[in-house]
């Protein structure tokens, strides 16, 4: 069987991409070529070979520094084989500069051990205050961080700002940012600290990955807010922090609150209570209406006059009645004599009626007393004479004797033995006995 070239390429492109899985290469840029379509294409070498390496748009968007030739670069990516050149090709997903490989591995080591101690918990952390007088602002002056924070606290929220001048990259930068953390907590106090840089690399940012530094944050007394670098970008100061912000102007927003919305929030409420006071004005004049009716009603010559008015009805019914009433009350006062006339023979049948059925039934109890009187007392005889019968005395009396040993009462023959002294109680009398011998 014959191939031709591009089925033989074809097949190899199949075979490296199947059975290579992407990988780091570490190497020299050279021949590098930004294209106008936003790929990026250029080689990889190192002093025995050269690999040839594209990076599309797609992909490169995100990278954070500019390659050039000469620089030492480290890139992840698929090996390919380019079909129509014939030769095989990096596609590269990622790009870093050699050395940061290391870097992000101290930064994940420490960032693992602070966590395991809780200092990332936020537990720990402190509130902001809501309305600070004085911020302390620890970054570089000359930078656009300090710049970016100016103006935002200008626009939302003139406020007394102090501004700690430190240098925010390189090996010597904690130390200084650490000094001015002890500064604006020991020696001039202030509501909220500001901790801040501008974007740039992860080597440029490393200095806030600081051990040091990161403990200084977490033990301030005074809330701290990090802002450090872009929105993309994480250090361990912002882990730390009472507050991360994505980027200096955001950490200046969240420090203070916006002028115009406490404005609004003022103006607010004074229409609010405006409203609340017009409501309760018409409601207590509305109250005061009445009260002034009900007060006219209750005068003094109102009263009297009512009252008076009362009286003369009153009379005149009053005089209606007695005349209306008169043929009523002979009637009754006739009614009323007939009526406890019958209510005295009456009561006088009933009240012998009841004496009667008393008497009779005195009687009957009488009877019924002493029937019950007489069944106790022959239960009680015939209780007394069987407690006579089961009674000790009457046992012995019966040839039953009673023996007695130091005292108390024998009931088996394994309670004593031969030469013990027994008492023995007869009906008629005792006797002390020897034992001689027991069967």
């Amino acid at each position: 069987m014959v191939f031709s070239v591009f089925e033989i390429t074809r097949h190899l492109r199949q075979v490296i991409e199947t059975s290579i899985e992407p990988l780091y290469v570490e190497g020299e840029v050279s021949n590098f070529v930004h294209h106008s379509s936003g790929h990026m294409y250029f080689n990889l070498k190192d002093e025995f070979s050269t690999l040839r390496c594209t990076f599309f748009k797609n992909q490169n968007y995100r990278l954070d520094f500019q390659p050039k030739d000469g620089q030492s670069v480290v890139c992840y990516g698929q090996i390919t084989l380019y079909e129509k050149g014939g030769s095989y090709n990096l596609n590269v997903s990622t790009m870093s500069q050699s050395g940061l490989g290391e870097m992000q591995a101290r930064f994940e080591a420490l960032k693992k051990k602070l966590q395991a101690e809780g200092l990332f918990e936020e537990s720990r952390k402190q509130a902001l205050p809501r309305y600070p007088q004085k911020i302390g602002i620890i970054t570089s002056p000359t930078g656009a961080a300090l710049q970016d924070i100016s103006n935002v606290l200008a626009r939302r929220f003139p406020i007394e700002a102090w501004v700690y001048p430190a240098v925010v990259q390189g090996s010597a930068a904690p130390e200084g940012l650490i000094r001015g953390l002890k500064y604006f907590n020991e020696e001039f106090p202030v509501d909220l600290i500001i901790i801040s840089r501008g974007g740039g690399s992860q080597e440029d940012l490393f200095c806030f990955n600081d051990e040091k530094l990161a403990r200084a944050i977490a033990a301030s007394r005074i809330p701290v807010i990090s802002g450090v670098g872009h929105e993309i970008d994480f250090t361990i100061s912002d882990f730390v922090a009472d507050l991360r912000a994505p980027t200096p102007s955001a950490a200046a927003e969240i420090a203070v609150p916006s002028r115009e919305d406490l404005l609004n929030y003022i103006r607010s409420l004074a229409e609010r209570m405006a409203l609340s006071a017009s409501n309760s004005l018409g409601l207590y004049q509305h109250q005061l209406s009445e009260q002034a009716l009900a007060f006219a009603s209750y005068h003094p010559e109102r009263l009297w006059q009512k009252y008076q008015q009362r009286f003369d009805m009153a009379t005149m019914a009053l005089d209606n009645v007695k005349h209306l009433m008169r043929e009523p009350r002979i009637a009754f006062e006739r009614s009323e004599q007939s009526f406890i006339s019958s209510i005295q023979r009456f009561s006088e049948l009933r009240v012998q009626r009841y004496q009667d059925r008393l008497d009779h039934t005195q009687e009957y109890l009488q009877l019924y007393s002493r029937r019950i009187l007489d069944r106790l007392t022959n239960r009680l005889e015939l209780k007394q004479q069987h407690l006579e019968m089961i009674s000790p005395d009457y046992l012995l009396k019966q040839g039953w004797a009673l023996v007695i040993k130091d005292g108390k009462i024998v009931r088996s023959i394994k309670d004593f033995e031969p030469g013990d002294n027994l008492g023995i109680k007869l009906g008629d009398g005792e006797a002390e006995v020897e034992v001689i011998e027991t069967k």
